[in-house]
Parts: C-alpha cells; structure tokens; sequence
C-alpha cells in the first residue's frame, strides 16, 4: 500500500513537471532507483483497442501475427493462442556477412545467452582443472582444449532448442511461417521464404519482436574481413589469436572465455569498458582480464581491416592523440553495438513511428502509436535489453489482449549479469546515470571484499584476482554485486552491497549528513535492526 501511495504521488508530479526537464528527470530516476510502479490508469493504452476486432469476428486470416520468433515473439503468440486467439509466427533469419544462419529462436537461443553461458562454462571448467591440483586431483599438467568439440555439443543443444521450440508451437496451435515479413499497410504483410516465394496475410493484430543485429564498422574491410557474435559460436575451428573491437558486454564476454580457452584476446576500446554499467565496477572486470593476459588497446579506432599472410587479418587503428597502430590477428571480431531490425520491414507502411537516432520502436505499454500495432523485446526505445524481461512483457501483452487482464510489465530495477571472467551482477541505477539524473542529491556508496571460501586453497602462484590484488589475500574469482543506495533508502529490491574486490568499506557521501552513515538497516527478510542488526559499516 505504501509503496503504491507514493507511486501515485510519484506519478502526479511527473505529469506536472512536463514541462521542466530536470526535476522529471529526477523523479524518473528515483521511479528505477527504487522501483515504484507510477503508471497509473490514465497513462496506460486500453487493455482492448478499438481499432481490432474481437477473435473470430473479422475477415482476417488471424487475429494475431508476431514478426520475429525470439523469446518475447515466442511468449506473445503461445500465450495468445491459450486464449483463444488465431496466432501466427513469421521468423527468418537473414545471414550475417559471414554467411552465418540460425534456426527459431531468436538471438539468445542461438548466437546470444545460450551458446555464450556454455561457452564461459567451458572457461571456467579449464580454470577448475587447473585448481583441482591443489585439492589433491592429480590432473595431467598442458590438458588441451577441443574447440571442435565443445562446438558441436553447443550446436547440438541448440538444435534441440529450435526443434522444441517448433514443437511447442505446434502444441499451442500457432502457425509457423518461415518467410521474412514486410508491412505492406496497417493490416498486411508480404512474407518471402528462402525460396522466393511470396505470400501476403493479414492480421487484426501485430506484434513486432524482430530484435537487433550486431553493428559494422564503416572503414575498409569492416564487413568482409570480420565476424560478430552472430557467427563466433559456430566457427568450425578454433578462432586462435582474436583481436575484440568495442568494450560493451558482448566483446568483454567473448574475449573472456577466448582467453580462458588458452588463446589470446586483445580488446580494442574507443573510451571506457561497459559503458552504461557502473563504472568502478567496469574497471574491476577489465582490471581482473587485465591480470589474466587479456591485453587492453585503450584510447583507438579501428582504421581498415585487410587479409594478411596465412589467411590472417591485419588491423590498423589511430589513438585518440592521433598516432597509429597495427596488428596482425587471426580473427577480428566487431562487438560495438546492435541495430535495431526496423528499417527493413516496411514499418512505414504501416504508420509506425520509430526513433530517428536509433530505429527503436518508441511504445506505452507496448502499444506503438498504431492502436493495432504492439511491439516487445530489443526494439523497444528505453527498455532494457534483456530475454526474461521480452519473455514476461509478451506473456503480460497476450493476457491483457486476450485474456481480461490489465497487468503491465514493471520495467524498473531489473538486474541483469555480465559474464566476464570476473562475472557482475547489478540492479537499480549505476553510481554514474544517479548523479546525472538526480544531481549531487544524498548519497552513499557501498564497497566490500568478497573472498569465496571454496577456493581458498589454491596453489599461491596462480594469478591474482580482483578480489585479492588488493588485500593481499587469495581469495580465488569473486563475483561483482552492485547497487545504488539513494537519498539513505535501501529498496527491497536493491538490497545488495557491492563485493568489489576492495580492502576496506569506501564510502561516499556529504559529511555534512551524519544520517547517511549506515547505522541503521533493513535485514533480508526488510525488518528494521540497529546496528547490530540489518546493515552495518558495510556488511549486512
């Protein structure tokens, strides 16, 4: 009730601060950051538009047609069909430059999570090998890895995922149609297969879940002479010495378990690691690669990629105080940033608008400025980028359009994880996007050491962590936890402290506001303690 009440004064002030950007920049903030639900009835699109007829009352061929068959499509169109609804989905993957393609699913299942968590699996089972001889296993010394292998177990799963993917559409009475779909108008879609063929179908009712695809780079060779994450977990050989351009998630990620693989990973970076994610724990992960033989190119931009001797690619860059720079590498891989699939569907056709700077579909509750038109997952403007979030706001779209419902997908303090070999788990707003947003408010910022006891017992001469480069102490792989602690709140759903690899609590706050210090907490179960319970100088 509590938090409702101040999600509706929430929501009051930021309608009547329109017209003033910072104090509504100051309330959204404080909406992610503690995660209060300010939508209230008024700012919601109608549960049933009036512009699509009910099911079964119209003369198109189905009252539902998902364009895209990634996790959010998937859960819109399955979900629908339970209620009722005649549902169809168009997916069709356009090969990557490489020449790379893909089943049903979308790009978690096959070129994104899935494959990725395998593979930093794979990393992290060397590391264990080499560990298991301090726990007394006598495991031989130079076990070599089979890329082959471990690649075609990978595709394998997937190809189990994609043909139960197909199976459950099948169970739910969804239509798959495996043709590339573009908007001819508001009601209409012509659908191209592999073969050319084409078929025109319409629909009551649309929802657009095409996604994103990697982003090129416009220098010479920047297409023909790289991959992306779209072609790198089904390389049928080992990709040896890989040269990562870009510093986002993605080129961190691979580049980690490449090097945990036993190759060597170099990261071409323009500015900072992980941009949008807290910083002091962006330079924790790239402090931990650095410590482990990733090598950081800092400061550059790729210039030209060309083929060089024995089918490898020599790279050029030019540093921000422009001198330059070249390497030989035996794969570039380019992770510096996705597009949004929206400029090749004819979504002008159908009246949609998109946002100029980036193509994404700028939406409420889903709905696009055509009242028939909903769209879910990677192309929505602001959302995060994330498979269980489409998953849940598909699911929630289905039961409101279908099923009486009028539940809307809470897109606040979602926590997400980067798994770099040094994996991050945050939630809330970053340090960074706080003081942007909300000025040089109250504050406090959380950090402690994290040692896990269960590798404890490693042999001294391994290389030191993040967690132990400081203190001292060998404390084996910790695992990055961060949270913003706002104006002295702790939200139930950010009650997680940084474990940042640091000796002792740093705190950061206005000395002139003694409450800030944490004498005072909330414990797990959010019950209030004194300093002797709940939250103290940093430990919960």
């Amino acid at each position: 009730a509590l938090n409702a009440r101040a999600g509706a004064i929430l929501a009051t002030l930021l309608r009547r601060s329109s017209a003033l950007p910072r104090p509504r920049r100051m309330l959204g903030a404080l909406q992610n950051a503690f995660g209060l639900n300010t939508t209230t009835a008024q700012d919601r699109p109608a549960v049933v538009d009036d512009h699509a007829p009910a099911p079964g009352t119209h003369n198109y061929d189905y009252d539902l047609i998902v364009i895209g068959g990634g996790s959010g499509g998937l859960s819109a169109a399955k979900n629908a069909s339970k209620h009722g609804a005649k549902c169809a989905v168009c997916d069709f993957v356009q090969p990557s430059p490489a020449g790379t393609t893909w089943g049903l699913g979308g790009t978690c299942v096959n070129v994104g999570c899935i494959p990725k968590k395998l593979m930093h699996q794979a990393a992290l089972l060397g590391e264990a090998m080499h560990d298991a001889r301090s726990y007394g296993w006598q495991t031989p010394e130079g076990v070599a890895h089979s890329w082959e292998t471990m690649v075609e177990n990978v595709q394998d799963h997937i190809k189990s995922i994609n043909f139960g993917y197909r199976a459950e559409l099948m169970d739910a009475n969804v239509k798959y149609i495996n043709a590339y779909a573009v908007f001819k108008d508001p009601h209409t879609i012509e659908c191209t297969d592999k073969k050319g063929r084409v078929s025109t179908v319409t629909a009551a009712r649309f929802v657009i879940a095409t996604g994103g695809r990697p982003r090129y780079l416009d220098i010479p060779g920047g297409r023909e002479h790289v991959i992306s994450s779209d072609d790198l977990f089904s390389l049928r050989a080992p990709p040896g010495e890989t040269l990562c351009i870009g510093a986002s998630y993605i080129s961190l990620e691979c580049a980690g378990f490449i090097m945990g693989l036993g190759m060597k990973a170099h990261v071409m970076m323009r500015s900072i690691p992980l941009r949008g994610f807290d910083q002091q724990m962006a330079q924790q992960v790239k402090m931990y690669m650095e410590e482990h033989g990733c090598n950081f190119i800092e400061q550059a931009v790729p210039t030209s990629v060309a083929p060089a001797a024995g089918g490898k690619k020599l790279v050029t860059w030019k540093f921000a105080d422009g001198t330059t720079g070249s390497g030989t590498f035996d794969t570039v891989l380019v992770a510096v940033g996705r597009d949004a699939e929206t400029s090749k569907i004819g979504i002008e056709n159908a009246g949609v608008l998109v946002n100029p700077k980036n193509g994404k579909i700028q939406c409420s509750g889903e709905q696009t400025n055509v009242p028939h038109i909903y769209a879910v997952g990677d192309i929505l403007d602001g959302r995060p980028e994330l498979t269980p979030v489409a998953i849940q706001a598909g699911r929630l779209l289905a039961y409101r359009l279908y099923g009486g419902s009028d539940a809307f997908m809470d897109y606040a303090g979602v926590p997400t994880t980067v798994f770099t070999p040094l994996e991050y788990g945050c939630v809330g707003l970053s340090e960074e996007a706080a003081v942007e947003a909300l000025g040089q408010v109250r504050r406090a910022v959380w950090a402690k050491a994290g040692s896990p006891c269960g590798r404890s017992a490693c042999s001294p001469g391994r290389a030191p962590s993040a967690g132990c480069a400081r203190s001292g102490q060998c404390g084996g792989v910790p695992l990055l936890l961060q949270a913003p602690r706002v104006d002295g709140a702790a939200p139930r759903r950010q009650r997680v402290l940084r474990q940042a690899g640091l000796r002792q609590v740093k705190q950061r706050a206005d000395r002139g506001l003694p409450h800030l210090w944490p004498e005072r907490g909330r414990d797990h179960a959010g019950v209030q303690r004194g300093p002797q319970g709940g939250r103290h100088k940093g430990h919960l």
